[in-house]
């Protein structure tokens, strides 16, 4: 495959030289024992005329210090300098009868191949490929690749947003997803009450947070230690982190998620760990079952699964006080409550890998689940722990602190909110949007991110652990069907 010359050999020229420090969080991404890189993976509705996307850049990228930085010789600084966008769009030649009748297929193979070239640190740490290559979902498909140093999925979104216009209105830009607050923990009733009721409950909360912390800071420890997952068909081996990685997206319809949020009383993200949880526990009962009926179909719903399993989901937490978007001029002024960066951290959630005959059974596992973490200072404490080994031991430390309680453990889910509204890049509506990344300890991340009226799923897996990646995602779409039915069944809809 050849390449059209689009761009100009050679690093970006230095300008006046100006330095900034790494976040910690960046520190450890960067370090050669991690080295993440996050993508975003766009389907667009008309093909993609490249000289529009290189105007646009030509006019924007010099004004986010982020995207028109190297990094220092030791990765402990950010270095300003002049960018060449030529050097960072690529349009690939593509012959027509390679793609044949996979357009999918090619992008796939594609965007595998990137996953183990690294990104040239001679320059900025991101890059765009340009695939004029129609599938099933879009007419043109766009492969972003930043460095997750640069930031995490809320600021990159951010940046994303600062670039596009709603669809519906081309004059306005669609950065306007509103902020949010976190949800307070005391109910307004108990606020309205008396000062002896409001102090049991804050003596009671206080005490539960303690604990729950205490818990959880142990379990990391026992984590970081010696206590590991069961070794499952999706967990993945020490090898991982070297083999190529592919991505897979499925969309699923966002108003049956909101339908079911209302009628359990819970979050959105609680929906998705109960489907998720579900999902991958048909999946793995399927993998350990051997026997087949004679039209090759699986025996439905015999119980295939050991004893005991450890499962456990690293999710990850913004730590910004202002968990909703707001504008990327916001974002990059100084204190600001909504930091452009890499402000957030994991915790580890423990799945119950296990085939129950009333579906709703998984949604009310993940929202109990999810209040207990929500008591708890896990999330900050590993950050501040991070933050603190970095400063003490060096990078190096960092990153083995932060990466051994991954390896450990068996996936990641992460949850971004997206536009409301369909937007637009430069007249190319977007059709879907589908973050992801690689360089991870696991075998299989799990990215998922609303957009508009939709919910996508985005898999990064490891091929060689988990070679039917599309029945993971069959397996939440029928997950979030029964749901609904059952919801439906009990007149709670």
């Amino acid at each position: 495959m050849r390449e059209e010359k689009t761009s100009k050999k050679g690093k970006g020229r230095m300008t006046n030289g100006e330095e900034e420090p790494l976040s910690p969080m960046a520190r450890v991404f960067q370090s050669p024992g991690i080295d993440l890189c996050a993508v975003t993976i766009m389907g667009f509705k008309t093909k993609i005329n490249p000289d529009v996307v290189l105007d646009a850049l030509k006019q924007n990228v010099s004004k986010h210090p982020r995207f028109s930085s190297i990094l220092s010789d030791n990765g402990a600084k950010w270095i300003e300098t002049e960018v060449n966008v030529e050097d960072h769009v690529i349009v690939p030649y593509i012959d027509p009868e390679e793609i044949g009748e996979g357009g999918q297929s090619f992008i796939d193979d594609y965007m595998s191949r990137l996953t183990m070239i690294p990104l040239d640190r001679s320059r900025p740490l991101w890059d765009i490929h340009i695939l004029n290559v129609k599938t099933s979902d879009a007419e043109a498909v766009s492969f972003i690749r930043s460095h997750h140093s640069l930031g995490d999925g809320m600021s990159l979104i951010s940046l994303m947003l600062a670039c596009t216009h709603k669809t519906s209105d081309p004059d306005m830009f669609s950065n306007a997803i509103p902020p949010m607050k976190r949800r307070a923990t005391m109910s307004h009733s108990l606020k309205t009450k008396g000062w002896f009721l409001r102090s049991i409950f804050t003596i009671g909360s206080t005490m539960r947070l303690l604990w729950n912390t205490t818990i959880d800071m142990l379990l990391l420890l026992a984590t970081v230690l010696f206590l590991k997952d069961t070794e499952t068909p999706l967990k993945g081996g020490a090898d991982v982190r070297n083999n190529p990685k592919r991505f897979y997206h499925r969309i699923i319809s966002l108003d049956d998620i909101k339908l079911i949020k209302n009628a359990m009383n819970m979050t959105i993200n609680d929906v998705l760990l109960g489907i998720t949880q579900a999902s991958l526990s048909h999946y793995l009962n399927r993998q350990y079952d051997k026997k087949k009926e004679e039209d090759g179909a699986l025996t439905s719903y015999q119980n295939n699964l050991p004893d005991g399993i450890r499962f456990r989901v690293a999710c990850t937490v913004n730590l910004r006080s202002d968990i909703g978007f707001k504008p990327l001029a916001d974002m990059m002024v100084k204190d600001s409550k909504c930091r452009w960066g890499n402000y957030f951290s994991f915790i580890f959630l423990p799945f119950t890998i296990g085939l129950q005959t009333d579906p709703l059974v998984y949604l009310k596992m993940s929202k109990s689940m999810m209040a207990r973490k929500k008591h708890s200072y896990h999330a900050a404490l590993v950050y501040f722990i991070i933050k603190i080994v970095l400063k003490v031991f060096g990078s190096k430390a960092a990153a083995e602190l932060f990466d051994r309680p991954v390896r450990n453990t068996t996936t990641c889910v992460s949850n971004v909110i997206g536009p409301m509204e369909e937007i637009s890049f430069r007249g190319h509506p977007v059709s879907y949007i589908a973050p992801s990344s690689y360089g991870h300890s696991h075998a299989m991340l799990i990215h998922l991110m609303s957009y508009a009226d939709k919910m996508i799923i985005s898999l990064a897996y490891d091929p060689t652990v988990i070679p039917d990646p599309h029945k993971i995602c069959d397996d939440m779409e029928e997950s979030l069907k029964a749901m609904k039915a059952s919801l439906c069944e009990r007149g709670l809809l």
